[in-house]
């Protein structure tokens, strides 16, 4: 289904009857990335899954976007459906606009999963690129060098660039910028929701040691890790997942 809201064409899928759940999926993540667990909580809930904006059926944003500019769409489309205390489940980048709706007290309760906004630890060489980088754009702006500013600088970052990066360009390319060099941890100790926090112990994008330091900051949280799972852990272990949410979600199935 298609909704416009200021301007920016939204596809979403929602079914079920019950307790409203919004999925929210990861940086290049679309709607089928949440798909098994639309298809299991639509028998006791209403389930929302989103296409953000650049993702999936959703066309790019007018301009590259931040986490601000998601969560706010998020806020307006749950306004729009009549949606109030949802709960909401974020998936890495869908865990950052989680963070934000729920620093407003939106929903009720949220599920983190392998969620990022904790800025990750750098090592020497990336700041080695990183100041080699400005370095290079400096000289670049020197006379007689300007006209081939844009192709250096594209290389550098197509050499030196996360995958993420490279797989983006335009104002996709611009959104990842903006959302990655976000620090959400001062938002933690603001989120007033129940929040359980499902993490993979093998993840890399989003080390565990996140997910402990947002149990510690967050007031009312849990952290459930399952072993042997990367940053896809509700998908490498379906199975269990389901019934950590399940039991999580107890309360708001039976109020159906």
């Amino acid at each position: 289904m298609l909704t416009e809201i200021d301007g920016v064409r939204l596809n979403y899928h929602v079914s079920g009857q019950g307790y409203p759940v919004v999925l929210l999926h990861g940086w290049g993540g679309s709607i089928a990335s949440f798909a098994p667990v639309h298809a299991h909580l639509e028998k006791d809930f209403t389930v929302y899954s989103l296409d953000m904006p650049g993702f999936g059926e959703s066309p790019e944003p007018p301009c590259p976007w931040g986490t601000v500019e998601y969560a706010a769409l998020v806020e307006k489309f749950l306004q729009q459906q009549g949606i109030e205390k949802p709960i909401l489940v974020g998936h890495s980048f869908g865990g950052r606009l989680t963070i934000r709706l729920a620093a407003k007290g939106i929903p009720k309760k949220i599920i983190l999963v392998d969620a990022a906004g904790i800025p990750p630890h750098r090592s020497m060489g990336y700041y080695f690129r990183v100041y080699r980088f400005k370095a290079l754009k400096g000289v670049l702006s020197l006379p007689g060098l300007h006209l081939i500013k844009p192709k250096v600088l594209d290389w550098y970052r197509n050499k030196y660039g996360s995958s993420d990066y490279k797989d983006t360009s335009g104002v996709m390319r611009g959104s990842f910028i903006k959302v990655v060099n976000e620090d959400l941890r001062p938002l933690l100790p603001q989120i007033k929701a129940s929040a359980l926090l499902i993490w993979g112990d093998q993840d890399t994008a989003t080390p565990l040691s996140d997910g402990k330091l947002m149990e510690m900051e967050i007031p009312d949280s849990g952290l459930v890790v399952l072993k042997n799972t990367g940053h896809f852990s509700y998908l490498e272990k379906l199975g269990e997942f389901l019934l950590i949410i399940d039991s999580f979600l107890q309360k708001e199935r039976e109020a159906k």
